[in-house]
C-alpha cells in the first residue's frame, strides 16, 4: 500500500491542498494538473506507479479540487507562484515537475521564475503559441460553458468540493484565461536550463509540428511521442478501464527521463 500524506498549507491568499505519495529519498517529482482537473481526474492512476520509486507530490491549482479560490483571476504566472511557495512550505529546495495541459505551462512558468527549483521538466501535451494548438481547440474555448464542460470534469470536481457556485467559477476563470492566452517569448523558453522531456499524443491538442518546434527551443530536450490523445497516456478520468495499465507504461518511460544523466547523447 503507498503512503500518502495530505495537507493544507497557506500561500499566496489561498489554502492550498496537496498530497505527498511515497516516502523515498531524492528529488520529488512535483505533479500540475490541467485546466478544470483535479488531482485525482489527471494523477489518480499514474501515482502509484511513480511513488514506488520517488516521492510524489501533487497539489490542486487555484480553484480547482480542494484548494481554495482568491478574487482575482487565474493566470499560470500566479499558479507557478503558488507552485514555488509550497515547495517553500514543505522545505523543499529542487523538485522535477510534470506539468500536464495547462500545468505544462504552469511548470515553464516556475521553470522561467523560479529557476532554482527545478531540476528536470516534463512539459506534458501543451504548446507555448496558439498556433502550437489545433484550430479546433481554439473553437472549443470560443464556444466555453459550464453546460457543456466535460462531466467527467464536473463529476471529478463536485466529488471533493461539492458546490456548483465554486465549479461554475472555476470554469469560468479557467476559460477566460484560456480565451486570453498570449504567446510565450521564445525567448523565455530558449533561458530554460533544466533538462526538459516533451510529451505529445499523435492525436493530442497539440501540433506535432509544434512539439518538435519546441525539441529546438528548449535548450536540453528530449521529445516523447506516443499514441495517445489527450491524457490517455496517463490513464485520465476520460480514458477508458482497458487503458489503466497506460499509467504504468508512462510511469517508466518518466523514471528513466528522471534518472537519466547522460541526456545530450553521452553515454549509454
Amino acid at each position: 500500500m503507498t503512503e500518502i500524506e495530505t495537507g493544507r498549507a497557506f500561500v499566496n491568499g489561498i489554502d492550498i491542498y496537496y498530497e505527498i505519495h511515497g516516502s523515498q529519498e531524492g528529488t520529488p517529482i512535483v505533479l500540475l494538473h490541467g485546466g478544470g482537473s483535479t488531482i485525482d481526474s489527471n494523477f489518480g492512476r499514474l501515482l502509484p506507479f511513480l511513488a514506488r520509486t520517488r516521492r510524489a507530490i501533487a497539489l490542486d491549482e487555484q480553484g480547482h479540487g480542494r484548494t481554495t479560490d482568491r478574487d482575482q483571476p487565474i493566470t499560470f504566472e500566479d499558479s507557478a507562484d503558488d507552485v514555488a511557495g509550497l515547495l517553500r512550505e514543505l522545505k523543499v529546495s529542487q523538485a522535477d515537475l510534470l506539468g500536464f495541459s495547462n500545468g505544462a505551462s504552469v511548470a515553464l512558468q516556475v521553470a522561467v521564475r523560479h529557476p532554482q527549483l527545478v531540476r528536470k521538466l516534463v512539459f506534458a501535451s501543451s504548446f507555448t503559441t496558439r498556433a502550437g494548438a489545433q484550430p479546433q481547440l481554439w473553437e472549443l474555448i470560443d464556444q466555453a460553458d459550464i453546460a457543456n464542460m466535460p462531466q467527467a470534469l464536473k463529476d471529478a470536481f463536485l466529488a471533493v468540493t461539492p458546490d456548483p457556485v465554486k465549479l461554475k467559477t472555476m470554469h469560468d476563470k479557467d476559460a477566460a484565461r484560456m480565451k486570453g492566452f498570449r504567446d510565450v517569448p521564445e525567448s523565455q523558453v530558449r533561458g530554460v536550463r533544466a533538462p526538459t522531456l516533451i510529451i505529445t499524443g499523435d492525436r493530442d491538442v497539440t501540433r506535432l509540428e509544434h512539439s518538435i518546434e519546441l525539441l529546438r527551443l528548449f535548450p536540453d530536450a528530449r521529445l516523447l511521442v506516443l499514441p495517445s490523445g489527450h491524457g490517455d497516456y496517463l490513464a485520465e478520468a476520460f480514458t477508458a478501464p482497458a487503458d489503466r495499465d497506460y499509467a504504468e507504461i508512462t510511469a517508466r518511460l518518466l523514471e528513466r527521463f528522471l534518472s537519466d544523466n547522460n541526456l545530450n547523447g553521452e553515454g549509454t
